[in-house]
């Protein structure tokens, strides 16, 4: 198929399905969207995408988790959940994406991918912009979308991180976590034009040990790239979460004053106070922009 008729096919089924649903004329769309986001495994992404999430609705925020990793999603195992259905069912038409809704700790709420369905880690354009119309259907009423994405730079992970108005990179100390966090910038970079990155530092053993970290990554960044880095903090170590972990519970609701718990409640903070991203005006949909468009294929 052409590159015109295939974007003349996206277009019209994405107006078909905007067609099913009214939106109001005076809606607002004020809700946060951040991608965290990683180049290595292993790095923890997961676990703080739930303990900001949770952090963040003890703050009083309207928070929903998006689990994008949709073959290996793996979000509703660490919070000891069990949906009935998921991303799977959305894909094939069965459910809608408010019907696949659970509730997790602090009243946030989850949107649960699927586990070992290979088909999903490479969705097409059309099963893209099916998934995107109805999430942007559905996010209004809240204040912070986080999308948990899989780790790598496959093009699920590309096109969910250029969708957030925010990209989160977690990033751990050890070198093989520090070059793939370059090597997921670089590519989000030169090939999907995004010039700017936060950086979260986890499992580190101090607060200084997390700043070299930053600083080994933004020196090289801007000898080679056309980007910047924010540090927005780090997340010490602490054997607790471990033990969190197997109890299929968040440890900013078990332990609440443990370092690592500590740590999630100062970025939540850091966040809230931060400047608010610039948000569409009138009734546009946040992601109708990134429907239309073609950089992730």
């Amino acid at each position: 198929m052409k590159r015109e008729d295939r974007s003349n096919k996206v277009i019209s089924l994405t107006k078909r399905i905007l067609d099913r649903k009214s939106i109001p004329s005076h809606s607002k769309w004020n809700t946060r969207v951040i991608s965290i986001t990683s180049g290595k495994g292993g790095v923890g992404k997961t676990n703080i995408v739930a303990n900001l999430g949770f952090s963040l609705s003890r703050l009083g925020k309207k928070v929903l988790i998006l689990d994008a990793d949709l073959g290996l999603g793996n979000l509703d195992v660490l919070l000891g959940l069990t949906p009935e259905y998921n991303f799977s069912h959305v894909i094939m038409g069965l459910k809608t994406i408010s019907e696949i809704i659970i509730e997790g700790p602090g009243n946030m709420k989850i949107l649960p991918a699927s586990s070992g369905i290979q088909e999903l880690t490479e969705l097409t354009k059309e099963q893209k912009v099916r998934l995107l119309t109805q999430l942007d259907l559905l996010i209004n009423p809240m204040d912070i979308l986080l999308i948990d994405t899989a780790a790598g730079i496959s093009s699920n992970v590309m096109y969910f991180n250029v969708t957030a108005q925010e990209i989160m990179v977690v990033v751990t100390p050890e070198p093989t976590s520090i070059t793939d966090a370059y090597a997921l910038m670089k590519v989000l970079s030169l090939k999907y034009s995004a010039n700017h990155f936060k950086l979260l530092v986890n499992l580190t053993a101090s607060t200084q040990e997390a700043r070299e970290v930053f600083w080994q990554l933004r020196r090289v960044a801007d000898r080679f790239l056309d980007i910047s880095i924010e540090y927005v903090g780090c997340v010490l170590f602490d054997e607790n979460v471990t033990k969190c972990v197997k109890v299929q519970k968040v440890i900013s609701e078990i332990d609440p004053d443990s370092r690592a718990s500590r740590c999630f409640a100062s970025l939540a903070k850091k966040i809230c106070k931060s400047p608010p991203f610039h948000y569409p005006e009138g009734d546009t949909n946040f992601f109708w922009k990134y429907l239309l468009e073609d950089k992730s294929d």
